[in-house]
C-alpha cells in the first residue's frame, strides 16, 4: 500500500527534511521497510512474515516505488499577490523513488512549514506518471489517500456525475484517489465553483464531507454491483492549512483497514533542534540547540507509520475512525457515521 505523512501547528514549524529524510523509518525509507506497532510484529526476533494476518502480510509487502508528491504551506503568495491571505500550498512531485531523488532532498533541506502533506505511491493499477502522485491540491485544500476504491472501473462514471463542474475539470489523472479528492472538495463547498476552494471551512464541515464522501462511494458500490461489491480501504487525508481531518476505514466486518498513526509528541524527537534522537533512546542529538526542559509548540503527525522509535509517542488510529484537529491544534477521534449494510465480503480474504 502507499504510504502518507502529515505535521500541523499553529505555532511550530517543521524543517522537511527532521521529519521526511534523516530519521530511521522517515517516509523515504519506508519504500520497502515498515515499522507498524500494535499491528505487526517487529524487532530483531520478527519479521513480516511472522504476521497471522494474510491481508496485512500482502498490504505490507508491496513496494512503495510508483511515485512522490510533497505539499507544504508557505504564506509567499500573500506578500505578492492581491486577494490572497494566509497560508498557501506549494507542490513538488516526482516519478523517483525518494531516496535517489536529487531535487526532493535539497528543497527538504532548506524548507520549512507548518503544514506538511508527503506521500509515496504503491499503485492500484492506474499508471506511473506524475500527475497521479499524491497529494492533490484544490485552490488552499489538498487532499491525500493511502488504499483503493474497490471496483473503481465500475463506479467510475458514476463518481464524476456527483462532481461540480470545476472539481471534474481540476482531476488531471486517471487514479481513484484524485477522484475521491474532488468529490471531497464539492461536498465540502455544496458543489461550488473555483472561488469556493480558497475559503476555509470549519472542521465540523471538513469532517462532515469526508464522512459523505465515504458513504457515497459506498452507495455507488452497492447500487453498480449489488453483492458483489468488494471492501475499500479508504485512509483518506485533507487539509486547508490550519486544520485537518484523517480517516482510518474499510468496510468489512473485521478486517482492519491500512495502518494509521497520530502524535502530538514525535515533532520535538523529530525536531534536530531540541534533545532527543528519533532512532532510539541510547542516541544522542549533537545538533540541539535547545535544553531538555525547553517546549515545543502544539503540533501534531498523523502518518501510515511511526517515525520515531519510541512506541510510546504514538496512538494508532481506531478502525472506521476520523481524527480531526482544529485550528487551535486540539486533536478529537471520532467515529464515522456509515451504515453497516455496507460491509463487504472480500473473496481474496474470507
Amino acid at each position: 500500500m502507499c504510504r502518507w505523512f502529515a505535521y500541523i501547528s499553529p505555532e511550530e514549524p517543521c524543517l522537511l527534511s527532521d521529519v521526511l529524510i534523516d530519521p530511521a523509518n522517515a517516509i523515504s525509507k519506508q519504500c520497502s521497510e515498515h515499522y507498524l506497532p500494535q499491528l505487526l510484529p517487529h524487532g530483531e526476533e520478527h519479521d513480516l512474515d511472522d504476521s497471522n494476518d494474510a491481508l496485512m502480510k500482502m498490504r505490507n509487502s508491496l513496494l512503495n516505488m510508483d511515485g512522490l508528491g510533497v505539499a507544504w504551506y508557505t504564506k509567499a503568495a500573500e506578500n505578492y499577490i492581491k486577494g490572497v491571505e494566509g497560508q498557501r500550498p506549494a507542490l513538488y512531485k516526482s516519478q523517483s523513488p525518494p531516496i535517489s531523488d536529487f531535487n526532493f532532498r535539497n528543497l527538504c533541506s532548506n524548507t520549512e512549514t507548518h503544514c506538511l502533506f508527503a506521500h509515496i505511491r504503491a499503485t492500484s493499477g492506474s499508471v506511473v506518471t506524475q500527475v497521479n502522485s499524491h497529494p492533490f491540491v484544490f485552490g488552499r485544500h489538498v487532499f491525500m489517500h493511502n488504499g483503493a476504491i474497490s471496483n473503481f472501473s465500475n463506479v467510475r462514471r458514476d463518481m464524476t456525475d456527483l462532481l461540480s463542474f470545476d472539481a471534474y475539470c481540476n482531476v488531471l489523472g486517471s487514479t481513484d484517489s484524485e477522484h475521491a479528492a474532488a468529490l471531497y472538495i464539492t461536498n465540502l463547498t455544496n458543489h461550488g465553483a473555483k472561488d469556493t476552494w480558497e475559503k476555509e471551512y470549519p472542521i465540523a464541515e471538513m469532517l462532515s464531507a469526508m464522512n459523505k464522501t465515504i458513504v457515497q462511494i459506498m452507495e455507488l458500490q452497492q447500487k453498480q454491483l449489488g453483492e458483489k461489491a468488494t471492501p475499500n480501504s479508504l485512509n483518506f487525508c485533507a487539509t486547508d492549512g490550519s486544520k485537518m481531518v484523517a480517516t482510518r476505514f474499510r468496510n468489512h466486518a473485521t478486517q482492519q483497514p491500512p495502518s494509521l498513526y497520530w502524535s502530538e509528541f514525535a515533532g520535538r524527537t523529530l525536531n534536530q533542534k531540541f534533545p532527543g534522537n528519533p532512532d532510539g533512546a541510547d542516541k544522542v542529538n549533537e545538533a540541539a540547540t535547545k535544553n531538555a526542559d525547553e517546549k515545543i509548540g502544539k503540533h501534531t503527525i498523523i502518518a501510515s507509520e511511526p517515525t520515531t522509535h519510541d512506541e510510546g509517542e504514538w496512538h494508532l488510529i481506531k478502525a472506521n475512525c476520523a481524527l480531526t484537529v482544529d485550528e487551535h491544534g486540539t486533536e478529537k477521534e471520532v467515529p464515522l457515521q456509515y451504515d453497516a449494510k455496507f460491509n463487504a465480503v472480500d473473496p481474496n480474504f474470507p
